[in-house]
């Protein structure tokens, strides 16, 4: 397991009406999600802490700055799971860690509901989620969805975590280094064979504006690259910032 050390801020299981209506809002807020149907019903996260599922928080003091939730899951395979559906952390205290902190405390419930893996989605283009979900918690990216959330533009990559390993499978691929690419290469698959090893890289832009007429595209060329990199079998093992524009994703075969 990786190092997930402490930080002067404090995370637990979330209890009571009050707590909850304090997470939706933050969720609201921090995701500026204004249409009613992409609010955050409390009644739903006092279910969830009560059958399977977590409702967790980081606090400053009395202030809360960070929430997350999930539920148990069962995938099309009869695999079972704790589902993080999302996890938000207030604008002010992103990177201190709470995103860590609240992944702790959704393992530490997980494991209570004897669910030893969890999954997660996340937007291929944000190249920091990435580098969090596979360098921070030695995640690993198993599969791709198209139009995940039934919308165009809502395409993510699917993580999954084992809570209870002792040893990172892909300890000996997850720091290597990437050669150096252009903005011309973005999005575009890349692959060789290292050390008898299969493996592909994917680069892209560090950051991204939506609003860029390029990102469908970029959108569109990652997608392919994706579908093809689980198509041949690999696993998303990290992604990591080669420069101040660019970072690169890095798959590898899994020898289990």
């Amino acid at each position: 397991m990786p190092n997930l050390s402490a930080i002067p801020l404090h995370g637990e299981s979330l209890i009571g009406d009050a707590a909850f209506r304090e997470a939706a809002a933050l969720y609201t807020r921090v995701f500026r999600y204004e249409p009613t149907e992409y609010s955050l019903n409390p009644n739903l996260l006092s279910a969830l802490a009560k059958n399977g599922g977590s409702a967790v928080g980081v606090h400053d003091g009395d202030r809360l700055v960070g929430f997350a939730y999930g539920f148990a899951g069962r995938d099309r395979s009869g695999h079972e799971f704790h589902y993080s559906q999302a996890a938000v952390v207030d604008p002010d205290y992103q990177g201190r860690g709470v995103g860590r902190l609240l992944k702790t405390c959704q393992r530490k419930v997980a494991l209570g509901w004897n669910q030893h893996r969890m999954r997660w989605t996340f937007d291929p283009l944000l190249a920091r989620n990435a580098h969090f979900n596979f360098a921070a918690l030695q995640a690993e990216g198993t599969g791709y969805a198209v139009d995940y959330y039934d919308r165009p533009g809502t395409d993510r990559i699917v993580v999954d975590w084992a809570l209870d390993r002792e040893r990172d499978p892909f300890a000996d691929i997850r720091g290597l280094p990437s050669p150096a690419f252009g903005p011309d290469d973005r999005g575009r698959l890349f692959e060789a064979v290292e050390d008898g090893r299969r493996i592909a890289r994917i680069p892209l832009p560090s950051s991204v504006n939506d609003a860029d007429a390029s990102t469908g595209a970029l959108r569109a060329r990652i997608r392919d690259s994706m579908q093809r990199v689980f198509d041949a079998g690999l696993v998303l093992v990290n992604c990591t910032r080669i420069d101040d524009d660019t970072a690169v994703y890095l798959a590898g075969e899994d020898m289990r």
